[in-house]
């Protein structure tokens, strides 16, 4: 059976005290084992990144966003080998996971630019021949913790900002599907990145925890659930890291009386049982306000849903696949009973999924829950799979206090035709990307991405201009060249312009 190994100063190493199953969830078997890193195998990956930083960070940019270049050719030369690693090992379907490269390849296009956001800021003359200017110097060597669900994505948030801007890298990625991940760090050593400025070690807590300690590692990004993603932000920053640890989501998608109903639907459809819900930003709630709108939308959603297709990554007509894991499927399981056993009603139940020929692998057909409550531990926990809950209200305030109260606060939108409740709504309401017709609100590269309240720790978000601060650290100098012919006094007020 094939391992999965590590990357490490250039090369695979498939060295490993203990393996782990990776599974194809569409068929539910064993396909791969994945070698898990110990202590010694990440302080490798450390020391590499370590020894490759100094002449790496002064590399010129121009030269540095050439490797990224040449890197964004090869993974559209090659994207459909990546997709093929990610449906095998994730599950979702091959134009979802063209979708997830095409975004991940716009933070490399945005990470091109380096040399024009990296140029620093310069002012003459603040005081009597005087020049001061700001530099952003690269951190060191930093690391990156990504999760299962977008195994090329969100990588591509964190890595090609963070060694366009001069720093060296050590990835984590999700030990459940690690193969696309592994594959496009090879493709940046093919684009022409010298070894161990890039290095990728497959692992669980040993491996994140050997990150989170070691004084080389300068800065950590984080992608994944909010219990983890705090232990992380806590962890990273009492070692005297720079830390951005991204969590968990309840989105909640209101829909007003007056909103377009047959584009809602189509687009809750996709938003909330597009890839198989395992999403941060998808849409797991939908706040109908008033029963009117309510009884509407789910008598239309409840026909669309039946004509929906699940089943393998590799049949481009399915709409979805399998959740990642059997344990992860008995998890939505349990949320849809916990909802029908606390009063909910299941309208379309996909607790039986099971496709012809695939009937072992690790299917959640999509489910449409009414009668939701906020008590409801359904609705508090974040459940990631295919399941849109209905949540009735009288007002859009009460749907407005009902999203602000939750402890999550990553994505929202709302569906209207009026444009001062959309102004009222996008101004007001408490979480951090909001859209206006608009289901999946995910920033552009060239926006930042990131949550509200317990779904993001830390001070800036994830690519984009934040991205670009989070990997470098700001230095002002002040300069002043005297006339040797002038000999000045001592001066001991606080020096000023007056």
């Amino acid at each position: 059976m094939e391992l999965i190994g590590h990357f490490i100063n250039g090369a695979i190493h498939t060295t490993h005290a203990r393996t782990q199953a990776v599974y194809n969830p569409s068929l539910g078997i064993q396909v791969k084992e994945v070698a898990l890193a110990g202590k010694a195998t990440v302080e490798e990956a450390i020391a590499a990144a370590e020894a490759a930083f100094p002449e790496w960070r002064n590399t010129p940019v121009i030269k540095r966003a050439r490797v990224m270049f040449k890197f964004k050719e090869l993974l559209e030369q090659n994207a459909e080998k990546i997709c093929q690693l990610i449906g095998e090992e994730h599950g979702k379907i091959v134009h979802d996971a063209a979708g997830e490269l095409q975004r991940g390849i716009e933070n490399v296009e945005y990470a091109c630019g380096a040399p024009e956001f990296l140029k620093g800021e310069f002012s003459k003359n603040v005081g009597p021949a005087i020049d001061s200017w700001s530099e952003f110097q690269p951190l060191g060597v930093v690391a990156g913790i990504t999760p299962f669900n977008f195994p090329v994505m969100v990588p591509l948030w964190m890595f090609p900002m963070a060694i366009v801007c001069g720093n060296t890298f050590v990835l984590k990625p999700s030990e459940r599907d690690p193969s696309s991940t592994l594959f496009i760090a090879q493709l940046l050593k093919q684009a022409g990145l010298p070894d161990g400025v890039m290095n990728v070690v497959n692992g669980d807590k040993e491996a994140v925890d050997t990150l989170l300690h070691d004084p080389r590692v300068q800065a950590v990004s984080f992608v994944g659930s909010t219990p983890i993603a705090e232990y992380i932000y806590q962890t990273a920053t009492a070692a005297g890291k720079r830390c951005q640890a991204l969590g968990g989501a309840k989105n909640h998608a209101i829909v007003m009386p007056d909103a377009d109903l047959d584009n809602v639907v189509s687009s809750l459809l996709g938003a909330a049982f597009g890839s198989s819900g395992e999403r941060c930003m998808a849409l797991s709630v939908a706040v109908a306000v008033g029963d009117d709108i309510a009884d509407q939308m789910i008598a239309k959603l409840s026909k669309e849903i039946d004509l929906l297709k699940y089943g393998p990554y590799s049949n481009k007509d399915n709409d979805f696949g399998p959740v990642i894991t059997a344990q992860h499927k008995a998890k939505v399981v349990n949320y849809i009973d916990s909802a029908e056993q606390q009063g909910a009603s299941v309208i379309v139940d996909g607790r039986n999924a099971a496709p012809e020929g695939y009937e072992n692998g690790f299917y959640v057909g999509a489910t449409l829950i009414d009668q939701v409550t906020p008590n409801m531990t359904s609705y508090k926990e974040e459940i990631f799979g295919p399941v849109l809950q209905v949540i009735r209200v009288k007002t859009m305030q009460e749907a407005m206090d009902l999203i602000d109260s939750h402890e999550y606060g990553n994505g929202t939108c709302i569906y209207t035709r009026d444009g001062e409740a959309a102004r009222y709504f996008s101004d007001n309401i408490k979480v951090g990307m909001v859209g206006i017709n608009i289901p999946l609100p995910v920033p552009v590269a060239y926006h930042s991405f990131g949550g509200w309240k317990r779904s993001l720790f830390g001070d800036l978000h994830a690519y984009g201009p934040d991205g670009a601060r989070f990997y470098t650290r700001r230095k002002t100098i002040t300069q002043r060249w005297p006339s040797t012919n002038v000999r000045e006094g001592a001066q001991f007020s606080m020096p000023t312009l007056n």
